[in-house]
């Protein structure tokens, strides 16, 4: 994970993003630099744009959190519907007590 935040890093600081430029942010971070690593991250990184794998997954991100809101909110309303039918049937059953003792 440390590899594609220096990747992120150099991406913001608008820096190339490059071996030397990695391995320098991982060095500076105090961890050993694995150069295999590096160059997978590098080539696994060569057809990616950046900008847009972000704003992807900041949405896909977004979307869970709305996801809760929109259940609550369903249950809400199945609450509401279950209130009114208890009280629909109590009326009922008060206007069925009504006619036999009327």
């Amino acid at each position: 994970m440390e590899y594609i935040y220096a990747a992120m890093i150099l991406h913001s600081a608008e820096k190339e993003i490059n071996e030397e430029n990695v391995k320098s942010i991982i060095e500076a971070a105090g961890i050993e630099a694995d150069d295999a690593r590096i160059k997978a991250l590098i080539a696994a990184l060569e057809d990616v744009d950046i900008d847009e794998a972000m704003e992807t997954t900041a949405m896909a991100a977004a979307a869970p959190a709305a996801a809760p809101a929109a259940a609550e909110a369903a249950e809400e309303e199945e609450e509401e519907e279950e209130e009114e039918e208890e009280e629909a049937s109590e009326e009922a059953a008060a206007a069925g007590l009504g006619a036999l003792f009327g």
